[in-house]
């Protein structure tokens, strides 16, 4: 992939998080997920895609220092670790001035994101020629993948889908498309989230399935002014993120079967090999 991949790994102020409390571990993102930090799955993902920056925005000051993962000697200049802003918007447009587009933004608990899934968004965005781009999964490949996989799904009248937590962002001038992630995303749990972003004639269409899955991304696209397609794409297991105790057993069953991702060993290399931590080329900025 050319460009930039952004992985929000932030907290929600004065909220502590389930499964890094059960973990022990300071953030969510570190939480051991098939032996490894979940976070590093999808560092890996990143670095595997061929992307020229990888940008992780938290809100952990020595994340890297407690994530102890080869991936990051693997990507090595190519990372670069942002401070979280108190929202997804503002963490988003933090790195619009120095970001190689286009920009696929995704999250640290989408472990199951693959970078065969990265290449089909990316040729998604060319073959309809959109500014931006939401990755969904159509239900019948996500319940196809694992029954328990996810149990909410955005109904249209054409087709019922569930959201990848992967977004494309075209160019710098798509920007205002973050706009509709101020208030946070998971607009399946709080409706009252897409009156916000989409505004309510928008809110009743996704409610209802007042109509085809394109027609409507049309009306929001209209009403954000910036070109917004859905990306329907192959592999329902993008779907699942790591929520709770549930999703995190079914993401490392899935693990398991070549035929759904990328089979990956818990390490790469021996670390007397990779050299000192000391001596990895990293970007950090406050």
């Amino acid at each position: 992939m050319s460009g930039s991949i952004l992985i929000l790994a932030g907290r929600r102020h004065g909220a502590v998080d389930a499964l890094a409390e059960a973990y022990g571990v300071a953030d969510k993102c570190l939480v051991p997920v098939a032996g490894r930090p979940m976070i590093a799955h999808v560092l890996e993902s990143a670095a595997d895609s061929g992307v020229r920056q990888v940008f992780v925005s938290t809100h952990h000051a020595d994340l890297l220092g407690d994530l102890k993962d080869p991936v990051v000697d693997l990507l090595r200049d190519r990372l670069i670790v942002v401070a979280a802003a108190d929202n997804l918007a503002d963490s988003v447009l933090a790195i619009a001035g120095v970001a190689n587009f286009p920009l696929l933004i995704t999250t640290a608990d989408n472990c199951l994101l693959t970078p065969a899934t990265i290449a089909e968004i990316e040729g998604e965005a060319e073959r309809l020629g959109a500014d931006a781009g939401v990755a969904l999964a159509r239900r019948e490949d996500v319940l196809a993948v694992h029954p328990e996989g996810q149990r909410r799904f955005y109904e249209f009248s054409d087709v019922a889908v569930s959201n990848c937590n992967a977004y494309w962002i075209g160019h710098p001038n798509a920007l205002r498309a973050a706009e509709a992630f101020r208030g946070g995303g998971q607009f399946v749990k709080k409706p009252f989230r897409v009156m916000q972003a989409f505004g309510l004639i928008n809110l009743l269409r996704f409610r209802f399935g007042l109509g085809p899955i394109h027609h409507i991304f049309g009306q929001i696209s209209r009403h954000l002014k910036v070109e917004i397609a859905p990306f329907l794409v192959s592999n329902g297991a993008t779907a699942i993120d790591v929520d709770n105790e549930r999703s995190l057993r079914v993401t490392e069953a899935l693990m398991k079967r070549p035929d759904i991702v990328n089979p990956r060993p818990s390490s790469r290399g021996n670390p007397a090999e990779r050299g000192a931590a000391g001596e990895r080329q990293l970007a950090v900025t406050r």
